[in-house]
Protein backbone atom coordinates (compact mmCIF):
# COMPACT_ATOMS: atom_id res chain seq x y z
CA UNK A 1 0.00 0.00 0.00
CA UNK A 2 0.94 3.63 -0.48
CA UNK A 3 0.12 6.94 1.20
CA UNK A 4 -0.22 10.25 -0.59
CA UNK A 5 0.40 13.11 1.84
CA UNK A 6 -0.34 16.67 0.77
CA UNK A 7 0.40 19.61 3.10
CA UNK A 8 -0.48 23.26 2.51
CA UNK A 9 -1.04 26.51 4.41
CA UNK A 10 -4.23 28.50 3.90
CA UNK A 11 -3.30 30.85 6.71
CA UNK A 12 -5.23 31.70 9.86
CA UNK A 13 -8.96 32.24 9.47
CA UNK A 14 -9.31 30.13 6.33
CA UNK A 15 -11.10 27.08 7.78
CA UNK A 16 -13.98 27.60 5.33
CA UNK A 17 -11.61 27.08 2.38
CA UNK A 18 -10.37 23.82 3.95
CA UNK A 19 -13.94 22.66 4.57
CA UNK A 20 -14.91 23.41 0.95
CA UNK A 21 -11.89 21.50 -0.36
CA UNK A 22 -12.71 18.46 1.79
CA UNK A 23 -16.41 18.53 0.85
CA UNK A 24 -15.61 18.71 -2.87
CA UNK A 25 -12.61 16.39 -3.20
CA UNK A 26 -13.31 13.86 -0.44
CA UNK A 27 -16.19 12.06 -2.18
CA UNK A 28 -14.37 12.14 -5.53
CA UNK A 29 -11.20 10.61 -4.07
CA UNK A 30 -13.16 7.92 -2.20
CA UNK A 31 -14.78 6.78 -5.47
CA UNK A 32 -11.47 6.30 -7.30
CA UNK A 33 -10.20 2.80 -7.90
CA UNK A 34 -7.75 1.66 -5.25
CA UNK A 35 -8.65 4.26 -2.61
CA UNK A 36 -8.72 2.63 0.84
CA UNK A 37 -9.36 5.84 2.81
CA UNK A 38 -8.96 9.61 2.72
CA UNK A 39 -8.55 11.92 5.70
CA UNK A 40 -8.46 15.71 5.69
CA UNK A 41 -6.87 17.42 8.69
CA UNK A 42 -5.72 20.81 9.84
CA UNK A 43 -4.81 23.26 12.55
CA UNK A 44 -6.94 26.40 12.64
CA UNK A 45 -4.45 28.18 14.91
CA UNK A 46 -1.74 28.38 12.23
CA UNK A 47 -3.62 27.60 9.00
CA UNK A 48 -1.75 24.38 8.21
CA UNK A 49 -3.97 21.78 6.51
CA UNK A 50 -3.54 18.61 4.54
CA UNK A 51 -4.87 15.35 3.26
CA UNK A 52 -3.80 11.76 3.72
CA UNK A 53 -4.93 9.14 1.19
CA UNK A 54 -4.26 5.42 1.53
CA UNK A 55 -3.97 3.62 -1.84
CA UNK A 56 -3.84 -0.09 -2.68
CA UNK A 57 -0.89 0.45 -5.06
CA UNK A 58 1.43 3.07 -6.51
CA UNK A 59 -0.37 2.67 -9.85
CA UNK A 60 -3.68 3.62 -8.21
CA UNK A 61 -2.08 6.62 -6.51
CA UNK A 62 -0.42 7.80 -9.72
CA UNK A 63 -3.59 7.38 -11.75
CA UNK A 64 -5.62 9.31 -9.18
CA UNK A 65 -3.08 12.14 -9.10
CA UNK A 66 -3.78 12.84 -12.76
CA UNK A 67 -7.45 13.32 -11.96
CA UNK A 68 -7.35 14.98 -8.54
CA UNK A 69 -4.20 17.15 -8.68
CA UNK A 70 -5.64 19.72 -11.13
CA UNK A 71 -8.77 20.08 -8.99
CA UNK A 72 -6.71 20.36 -5.82
CA UNK A 73 -4.52 23.04 -7.36
CA UNK A 74 -7.66 24.93 -8.41
CA UNK A 75 -8.88 24.91 -4.79
CA UNK A 76 -5.49 26.12 -3.57
CA UNK A 77 -4.93 28.82 -6.23
CA UNK A 78 -4.66 32.25 -4.67
CA UNK A 79 -5.48 30.91 -1.19
CA UNK A 80 -2.26 29.31 0.06
CA UNK A 81 0.78 31.05 1.48
CA UNK A 82 3.26 28.89 -0.47
CA UNK A 83 3.66 25.82 -2.64
CA UNK A 84 1.97 22.70 -1.31
CA UNK A 85 4.09 19.69 -0.39
CA UNK A 86 3.02 16.47 -2.16
CA UNK A 87 4.69 13.13 -1.45
CA UNK A 88 3.97 9.47 -2.00
CA UNK A 89 5.20 7.02 0.65
CA UNK A 90 5.14 3.24 0.79
CA UNK A 91 3.40 1.83 3.85
CA UNK A 92 5.73 0.00 6.21
CA UNK A 93 4.46 -2.84 8.32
Amino acid sequence: MFVRLVLFNFGVGMREAADELAADLGPQIRELSGCKSVTFFGDDTDGQYGLFVLWESQEHADSAAGVIAPQLMSHLAGKVTGEPSRRLYSVIG
